[in-house]
């Protein structure tokens, strides 16, 4: 059993998938400094310092705290802010990562190779045989 699971382990598929699974980890964490060290602070900067984390719906009258935080701690909160904070870092997130996808993909399929270049005389032949084939022909008598 020992040697079957050796086997398995050491297949290509396996190994690459947790390579995959590795790297991916490691560039999510970068995508999400990119998310919260750079562009959260620009959309902050952008809309007067709007903090949508500390919105809250409280659900129970013991609930006093300003905070989100605090407030969860004091009873029952909805906190949209949160939600909307969160969907906010998910859509910027899904759309780097689909800009270094596509990047990607562009640096891996080679440009479609051109054909031979086409003499100058041949294409002239070229024009002169298609004018003549749209010529009416003569008729029979």
């Amino acid at each position: 059993m020992l040697e079957e699971f050796r086997k398995f382990a050491m297949r290509g598929n396996v190994i690459d998938l947790a390579v995959g699974v590795i790297i991916g980890a490691a560039f999510g964490s970068i995508v999400n400094s990119l998310v919260s060290d750079v562009v959260m602070p620009v959309i902050g900067a952008i809309t007067g310092g709007l903090d949508f984390s500390n919105y809250f719906i409280a659900l129970s009258k013991n609930v006093t705290a300003t905070s989100y935080l605090e407030a969860k701690k004091q009873g029952a909160v909805i906190g949209y802010g949160q939600f909307l904070t969160i969907a906010i870092n998910f859509l910027i997130i899904a759309w780097v990562l689909f800009l270094a996808v596509r990047g990607i993909n562009k640096l891996q399929t080679p440009p479609a190779p051109k054909g031979p270049e086409v003499p100058a005389d041949v294409k002239l032949l070229t024009e002169i045989r298609d004018l003549l084939a749209k010529r009416p022909g003569p008729t029979a008598a």
